[in-house]
């Protein structure tokens, strides 16, 4: 019997050494935690230091998009390069453990309504008391976490790619509205173990990187999902720019 191949997508910001360790860690615990006779893992690295171009992380395709950095736009690239049957998206700050994507797979031949899935972090999901065995956990927002998630590439054939109005913030709920939204079922298997490390290359944002990354989503997202008018979501935008515009003549 050959090998279920997975296709792994991490988006990765080697801005120093440390924030490129990560992504080495992560594809070493990732490449440890199945038997490779059984899982075959196609690891894509989208990364975002344009000035290692040179560079391909080992064990992994490196791809350095000349398109500027958005979170859902990187991923759509990932998943374009593609075509296993498995995708998953993650980020570039996680510890795989033990039988974590064998355990998914195990649960969506179970329930073939299963289309997106999420692993059970050990400090986040922990942290907010889910059960750690069990059956799969239906839910969305809250339940799904945007760490790790890992579809039928099927599922891009019912909800399109990922909406890349949404560069950073707000991506994971907007996928979870998507989802709730066209009843794609989409579970938490607590049998699946990762170790979500906790957003480190956001710790290297300065402020003003910060607050585009989280101000202008915000007011795509109130468009796009509590229906406000578009002129209120241009008026905010031209407003935001204003007052980041004198910020920076008063700086």
């Amino acid at each position: 019997m050959s090998a279920i191949n997975i296709d792994i997508i991490f988006l990765s910001y080697s801005k120093n050494e440390y924030l490129k360790g990560l992504t080495e860690q992560s594809i070493a615990t990732l490449l440890k935690s199945e038997d490779p006779e059984k899982i075959n893992f196609n690891v894509v690295v989208i990364e975002s230091n344009k000035t290692m171009a040179s560079y391909q992380f080992e064990n992994s395709k490196t791809i350095y998009p000349s398109e500027k950095f958005g979170f859902h736009k990187y991923l759509n690239i990932g998943i374009r390069a593609t075509s296993s049957d498995y995708v998953c998206l993650c980020n570039n700050d996680l510890i795989f453990h033990k039988n974590w994507a064998s355990e998914i797979i195990n649960a969506m031949e179970e329930d073939v309504k299963i289309k997106s899935a999420v692993p059970f972090c050990t400090n986040f999901h922990r942290e907010h008391n889910f059960p750690e065995d069990g059956p799969p956990i239906e839910g969305y927002f809250g339940v799904l976490t945007g760490w790790c998630i890992f579809v039928k590439r099927e599922i891009f054939q019912t909800i399109g790619l990922l909406d890349e109005h949404f560069v950073f913030w707000y991506c994971d709920y907007d996928y979870s509205n998507t989802l709730e939204k066209m009843k794609v079922k989409n579970v938490l298997v607590p049998k699946s173990k990762i170790t979500h490390l906790g957003s480190e290359s956001v710790k290297t944002f300065d402020k003003e990187q910060h607050n585009k990354l989280t101000q202008l989503p915000r007011f795509y997202f109130n468009y796009k999902w509590h229906h406000k008018s578009y002129l209120r979501y241009i008026v905010s935008i031209s407003l935001y720019k204003l007052k980041d515009f004198f910020q920076a003549k008063l700086t």
